[in-house]
């Protein structure tokens, strides 16, 4: 049975020490994934009115990234979370029923590092344990069908991550996270119907709320330490029973996908086929009259029209869930990145054409092959003269099958950080991450001001 008494014990064990060099490098990877998505959305509308909000609470303990600001731990940990995750670049962890996102705790660990005076080898091991925490609820514990969002698993790793890095005695990390997975579990509504900016900020709040859980446990706050297996609690409400099987080297990081594109999680395959197929042939896109694309069941259901018209595309919220949209932009500029969604792009009349003619269906075979690993995508594209264009996918560059190396990663990273530092400063970021194990906290959040 899954207790909080079972994830204390697992937190209070794992150990910087101990875990091995592929998953320490691999957590540096996504470490180093998620501060340039960040540092993407450093100037973006929405990080501005997270930040103006966050700044309201004080400003003493904890840096804003990319700012000379500092807020609340709470807040620095909403706002620095909500730069990782609102550009939809983000990592994700791939399960049948489930697709968190990982990179979510990272703002939290700096954060609360920050605090603590945290070492880069504290960094490292509250980030792998993190996930760790967030792949095996995923994988065991999906709440996305019974109406909750996956960031109802995130404000648990959040607090995980935070009592970790405040050690936490074993009866405190139960309290926070009874705390934080009692008072803040996420409607499913963030994502159906008429999504909206909430889509990209819902873990930043997630973050703010599991660290504020560990900080008032950390003050002697008692929470329901029966979380999950009590009357009413979160196995009988929210996920229905489960058991996780957590390993204390953190191997779930190696089950984490690196986007390629600026698009929502299950549209990777589908993208990258588009773009491959776009540029083979030099497609003409006012020759095109159909798009077809066969996708699995989540495809289907969360970007494709199981959850909400996808073809009604007027704002970036809407836009990184529509696979419509996200086909049509990659065929005609043959690329998925940031520009893709400035607001202008989305409502031009060439990719507003072009959605209407992709049609999504659901294909069972390509579900079970989801659900055994790959990420799958079948499109056929037809012109005016009846000439078909057909590719396969199994899976994509940066899909674990396929994951992407240090250089891919320091490839994406300079686009993304060169919105705010120049390159002699984005070449300190890489090199403190990629030896974090022998740096410090403040050496990083100094590259970061």
């Amino acid at each position: 049975m899954t207790t909080t008494d079972e994830l204390a014990t697992f937190i209070r064990e794992v150990d910087y020490e101990t875990l091995p060099d592929d998953i320490v490098e691999a957590t540096k990877k996504r470490l180093l994934d998620s501060v340039g998505i960040a540092l993407g959305a450093a100037e973006s509308e929405t990080a501005a009115a997270v930040r103006e909000t966050v700044l309201q609470e004080g400003r003493d303990a904890c840096s804003l990234w990319a700012t000379d600001e500092r807020a609340s731990p709470s807040g620095a940990a909403m706002y620095n979370t909500v730069l990782t995750r609102y550009l939809d670049f983000m990592d994700s962890f791939l399960a049948p029923g489930e697709t968190p996102h990982p990179s979510d705790n990272v703002g939290t660990v700096v954060a609360v590092g920050e605090l603590v005076d945290a070492t880069g080898r504290d960094l490292i091991e509250a980030t792998a344990l993190a996930y760790e925490i967030q792949g095996e609820l995923a994988w065991n514990a999906p709440v996305r069908d019974r109406g909750f969002d996956h960031v109802t698993h995130t404000v648990i790793t959040q607090a995980t991550a935070a009592a970790a890095l405040l050690d936490l005695d074993h009866e405190a990390i139960r309290d926070a996270i009874g705390i934080a997975g009692t008072a803040h579990n996420a409607l499913r509504v963030t994502r159906t119907g008429g999504i909206n900016e909430w889509k990209g900020v819902a873990s930043g709040n997630a973050a703010r709320n599991g660290t504020y859980a560990a900080l008032l446990a950390d003050n002697g706050m008692e929470g329901p330490k029966d979380l999950f297996e009590g009357q009413k609690g979160w196995k009988q409400i929210i996920a229905g029973d489960f058991e996780v099987d957590l390993d204390t080297s953190c191997s779930r990081v190696h089950d984490v996908m690196t986007k390629r594109y600026v698009a929502e999680t299950y549209a990777q395959s589908a993208v990258e086929g588009i773009i491959d197929l776009a540029e083979e042939h030099d497609i003409d896109h006012e020759e095109v009259t159909s798009i077809d694309l066969d996708t699995f069941h989540g495809a289907k259901l969360i970007i494709g029209g199981g959850e909400g018209d996808r073809h009604e595309v007027e704002t970036k919220a809407q836009a990184d869930h529509s696979l419509p949209y996200m086909l049509a932009a990659a065929l005609i500029d043959r690329q998925m990145l940031t520009e893709q969604y400035e607001r202008a792009r989305i409502q031009s009349e060439d990719v507003q054409t072009l959605l209407q003619t992709v049609t999504v269906e659901e294909d069972e075979e390509l579900t079970e092959r989801f659900e055994d690993g790959e990420m799958p995508a079948v499109i056929d594209i037809e012109l005016e003269d009846g000439t078909t264009y057909h590719v396969e996918k199994d899976d994509f560059r940066g899909h674990p099958n396929t994951p992407m190396d240090w250089d891919e990663l320091e490839a994406k990273f300079h686009p993304m950080a060169a919105t705010v530092y120049g390159e002699s400063r984005r070449e300190e970021i890489i090199d403190c991450i990629r030896n974090l194990e022998e740096r410090h906290v403040d050496d990083l959040l100094a590259l970061l001001d």
